[in-house]
């Protein structure tokens, strides 16, 4: 065993018996590449990553290769889930050096944490264009012990590119919404019509586009806008991408049509998921964006809840060795399962086939509809759906015996915050009790086990708590907070969301230049302070963070948070403009600040029906731009909002103040009276 037996990380565990001499990040390995003059060999990874498995088995557990690492680097192993600020450091140098990322990714550094070559994925010997991991070692140890002076270059040249990334301009321009249309209308050509999505394969589920799109359309009133991202919604849902047997999505599809998925189950594409799916039923009322946000929280609540409270990380793509195996079948195994009749129903339906269509077996994934089906077979509706459900059922139940794939069950705060906007978004138009009462214990898990001395800790595992919250920490969890209380109306939600605010003002705004680092005043020095502005996989903590400060500053009229998000909408109006794929999440705040949201207040009784009816109808309805609060009759409104001192009750009936730009409407009791007033 080596020194990562003692990490909590599922990730660094995976690797504790590899003959490397691994290192976690930390002193210890940078003092003994400064003692012995080696170069270090960072290697960073994830639990639930598939070529990370592959590089391990292929390389990092062969012995001759392990040799040629201890002999020659110090060799330190990252779980990019807990250090996700040294993945956005040395991802960027590894961007620049071959103008493409992923992992594994393995990067050289001097002693000094410096990077000066580096990729992602090596074979263990030269294939397909590719060079080996053994030739690319060699290379590296012959660079750094004969070529000094290309090694320092290389150095200085990176490390300044770094330093360049944080440093943003602000705009001159009056900032304009058009830019949000504009941005959507850019993206327009890279639309698929034939199987949604943007791009080729492969395709991955980009809920910050699909948003950017949804605002597009309520600003414009284009139906294009809204179609090509219900069209996208309802293809990935159907496609294996989602799990049709067990609700929830896969991390993304290696084909065009989103039938074949990495079948690794992320809980931050979950909880976006989640939320986006919410929004399209807001949109359309389709029932079928409804169901799919009810089965991902079953998927969610069954499978990724820690006992005392929080979500875990992840489901790996892997079981028993091989990518996919918990979820495919094949044509004999359904049919034995289900018998002749309804097997033949559930393969015709879910395109089950003698020749399979991945390696063989299956992905189920529907290719009738209900209607198609009940055509086809000569039965009716019902009897078709009741023959699909219990057939789903029945290989769900069967499915669970199978060896399941490993689950990280690391609690990542940012990611618990995406999930929390996930389960708000889900419990407003279900009002499934469970799903609140999950959100509500992730709260307080967070509170009780994952926050110290007034800040964030970013990561737990195996009753410990680690490493000081992020930027994302801090502004995904403020978002979900601020979620859950626009659907719960529990006020200590929003109390601590402007508290936590305040905190990440103080730990992360650049007070020189505007916008907020990755990393706090409290952290550890690194060789670069990054300031992310483009969305990923998630999206980027400034982008949240200026869409939290304005929400707030709409419940509390505190005008500093309101300078500060225009600060960062104005550091990033050039790029928006320019880039709007990565930019669509803070394209979604500008989109909020300029089109002035919504500021809608209920004077009711926590028990009124025609209230909470009244709520509900609200909840269902797309209003992406909006504070929302439910108060008693006998709260001090002026106190909200001085716009509304001397306001009442009419006539004891539930009523509804809607201001907007510091302006409000003639209040109203009924949803007939209110609904003109939010399409405003």
């Amino acid at each position: 065993m080596n020194r990562l037996a003692n990490e909590t990380s599922p990730y660094l565990l995976q690797h504790a018996g590899n003959p490397v001499d691994w290192f976690p990040w930390g002193e210890e390995a940078f003092a003994k590449a400064r003692s012995e003059d080696k170069p270090v060999l960072l290697s960073i990874g994830y639990s639930a990553c598939h070529w990370c498995h592959v590089m391990e088995h292929e390389s990092f557990e062969n012995e001759s290769i392990a040799a040629l690492m201890n002999d020659n680097f110090v060799s330190i192993k990252v779980d990019r889930e807990e250090r996700p600020d040294l993945d956005e450091i040395y991802m960027n140098a590894v961007q620049m050096l071959t103008k493409r990322g992923g992992w594994p990714m393995t990067v050289f550094l001097t002693p000094e944490g410096k990077p000066f070559f580096g990729g992602t994925y090596y074979p263990p010997e030269d294939r397909q264009g590719m060079p080996g991991f053994p030739r690319v070692l060699l290379a590296v140890v012959e660079a750094y012990r004969n070529k000094p002076q290309d090694v320092a270059r290389n150095v200085d040249q990176i490390v300044a590119a770094l330093d360049r990334m944080s440093v943003l301009s602000e705009t001159g321009n009056e900032l304009s919404v058009d830019v949000v249309t504009r941005g959507a209308d850019g993206l327009t050509p890279a639309y698929d019509a034939a199987h949604g999505g943007f791009g080729r394969a492969p395709k991955f589920p980009n809920a910050g586009v699909y948003n950017l799109f949804l605002r597009s359309y309520r600003l414009s009133g284009n139906e294009r806008y809204k179609e090509m991202i219900t069209e996208t919604l309802r293809k990935i849902a159907q496609g294996g991408m989602y799990d049709q047997l067990g609700g929830g999505f896969h991390r993304y599809s290696v084909d065009d049509k989103w039938l074949v998925p990495h079948f690794e189950k992320m809980l931050y594409d979950n909880g976006q998921l989640a939320q986006v799916y919410a929004e399209a039923y807001r949109v359309t009322r389709d029932g079928f964006f409804k169901r799919i946000v009810e089965e991902t929280l079953e998927y969610v609540l069954r499978e990724m809840c820690q006992p005392e409270g929080g979500f875990y990380s992840a489901q790996d793509a892997d079981s028993e060795g091989e990518e996919g195996r918990f979820f495919v079948w094949t044509r004999e195994e359904v049919l034995d399962l289900l018998g002749k009749e309804h097997g033949e129903i559930f393969c015709r339906v879910y395109d089950v086939t003698d020749l399979g269509n991945f390696e063989g077996k299956n992905i189920p994934h529907p290719v009738l509809t209900v209607e198609q089906a009940a055509k086809y077979f000569s039965k009716d509706r019902q009897e078709i759906e009741t023959v699909l459900a219990e057939s789903r059922a029945r290989l769900f139940t069967e499915r669970e015996k199978r060896v399941k794939p490993f689950r990280d069950e690391k609690v990542i705060v940012s990611w618990n915050g995406l999930m929390l906007s996930g389960v708000a978004a889900a419990y407003a138009i279900t009002g499934d009790g469970r799903i609140r009462e999950a959100g509500a214990r992730t709260v307080d898990f967070i509170f009780t086990r994952m926050f110290d001395k007034g800040l964030l800790l970013h990561t737990y595992k195996d009753g410990q708590a680690k490493l000081l919250g992020y930027l994302d920490d801090y502004a995904f969890l403020t978002a979900g907070l601020l979620d859950l209380f626009e659907a719960t109306f529990e006020a200590d939600l929003l109390d601590r969301s402007a508290a936590l605010a305040r905190t990440m003002v103080e730990e992360f705004w650049d007070e020189a230049n505007g916008g907020f680092f990755y990393t706090g005043k409290s952290h550890e020095q690194l060789i670069s302070r990054t300031k992310p502005g483009f969305d990923s996989s998630i999206p980027s903590g400034n982008s949240v963070a200026a869409q939290v400060l304005l929400r707030l500053y709409h419940y509390t009229g505190e005008q500093d948070l309101l300078d500060r998000a225009e600060k960062i909408l104005r550091l990033h109006y050039e790029v928006m403009a320019k880039e709007p794929f990565g930019m669509s999440t803070m394209l979604a705040a500008l989109d909020f600040h300029l089109s002035k949201p919504a500021e809608i207040v209920l004077v009711a009784g926590k028990d009124d029906p025609e209230a909470r009816a009244l709520v509900n109808q609200v909840q269902d309805s797309y209003l992406p731009n909006k504070t929302l609060r439910w108060v008693s009759p006998d709260a001090r409104l002026e106190e909200i909002s001085p716009l509304l001192e001397g306001k009442t009750q009419i006539d004891g009936k539930p009523t509804v103040y809607v201001c907007r730009n510091f302006t409000c409407a003639p209040p109203v009791v009924d949803w007939a009276g209110l609904s003109p007033l939010l399409d405003d």
